[in-house]
């Protein structure tokens, strides 16, 4: 396996946070040189998703008729929203991401309130996982077709300029068509750079969190999301999460649930040591964890849970690369989609779509002009009045 090389830090980058005078105009979100937009120029369709971030709205711009998904913040803060932004704006020209509309700002503060985005027809893969229960396993080929365009997603946010790394992959975060030829990730909010200095702090759904986050590593790299691609590789396959140790309600001991989920984890892969995975026993929680973790289960059993009737030797050769404790062993998203079984023929739909997957490597930021709305009754000022009644 090819061995990595870390990009360069930037001594002055961030962490997304922009750092250059933004430029204002009558309707400007005040913090924002992205874009240009104000609540009153939309109304609300429908509501696509509630959780504890805030809303996710479809909405309809009133003049142009553009569907865009607009996303607020239970409790707004200017600066994760400009951040989110400027990632979905970095990936501008990915197919396999949603793209990036703008920004919005409540016209009575001037102040930011909503990210804009892309309108996707599709449901999250969470979603289309539930429904499939009790189904026949996916066909290989389906899984396969699905994994490339993944991995080319997350290819090209790593190998950006600002080489991003999304730090949530997981079904809830990945958009699926339903004739699958369109898969896009979403949901930037907790994305980095890593143009940035470490330290990197913690950030995801434990489930889904590579082994060296959990275990306190601060200089962690794009791999964390590989390992989080090769979760939901396993989980294509068996329509369950692959590991799932941590009980998210569970509050009192974050340490014991930490634990919980590096065993479950360990139980299926084998535990490390300074063998397999140098430098472990220096990591934050290793001692805890060695203390508290019982003996045995030195081997893999992975196989045992793919074997052949189920997945190909050379597809279990890019599971086993993707969920491998080890970072510096882990394979990239790159290296990954250099495996021979992916010289399988793709979809024409995916194939087609291989030649424009490029970014422009400068590009300033864009300054999206929107057309002003026609003057209308009870136009939607402070969105979120009307989220929670939704």
């Amino acid at each position: 396996m090819a061995a990595r090389k870390r990009p360069a830090a930037v001594l002055d980058a961030g962490h997304g946070h922009a750092t250059a005078q933004h430029q204002r105009s009558p309707t400007c979100c005040k913090r924002s040189r992205v874009s240009i937009g104000s609540t009153d120029d939309y109304e609300k369709v429908a509501r696509l998703g509630k959780g504890s971030f805030g809303v996710v709205l479809r909405m309809r711009h009133r003049v142009t008729k553009k569907n865009v998904a607009v996303k607020f913040l239970s409790s707004p803060d200017v600066e994760d929203l400009d951040r989110e932004a400027r990632f979905l704006e970095a990936c501008d020209g990915n197919p396999y991401v949603v793209g990036f509309e703008g920004l919005v700002c409540d016209p009575a503060t001037g102040d930011t309130a909503g990210l804009v985005m892309e309108y996707v027809e599709a449901s999250s893969l969470q979603s289309l996982l539930w429904e499939r229960r009790g189904d026949p396993p996916l066909p290989e080929s389906t899984v396969r077709d699905f994994m490339w365009k993944l991995l080319t997603g997350a290819e090209k946010m790593h190998g950006h300029d600002r080489h991003i790394v999304h730090r949530d992959i997981k079904p809830a975060n990945i958009l699926v068509g339903r004739n699958g030829q369109l898969v896009k990730i979403c949901d930037l909010g907790l994305a980095m750079s890593m143009s940035d200095w470490p330290p990197y702090n913690r950030a995801g759904t434990t489930s889904y969190m590579a082994p060296e986050m959990i275990m306190g590593k601060k200089d962690y790299d794009a791999q964390v999301d590989t390992w989080s691609i090769g979760c939901v590789f396993a989980e294509l396959l068996t329509g369950k999460t692959m590991f799932k140790g941590y009980l998210e309600d569970d509050d009192e001991d974050k340490t014991k649930n930490d634990i919980r989920q590096l065993w479950s984890i360990f139980c299926v892969l084998g535990m490390p040591d300074e063998r397999t995975w140098p430098g472990f026993t220096s990591l934050p929680l290793a001692a805890e964890a060695l203390r508290r973790l019982p003996a045995g289960c030195k081997y893999s059993r992975l196989r045992y849970s793919f074997p052949e009737d189920k997945l190909s030797e050379e597809g279990f050769q890019v599971l086993q690369g993707l969920l491998t404790c080890n970072p510096e062993k882990r394979l990239t998203a790159a290296a990954a989609l250099k495996h021979p079984w992916f010289d399988a023929p793709r979809s024409a739909a995916a194939a087609a779509k291989v030649d424009a997957l490029s970014f422009p490597k400068k590009k300033a930021p864009r300054i999206k002009f929107i057309p002003p709305a026609i003057p209308q009754k009870n136009l939607l000022k402070i969105p979120l009045a009307v989220w929670n009644a939704a």
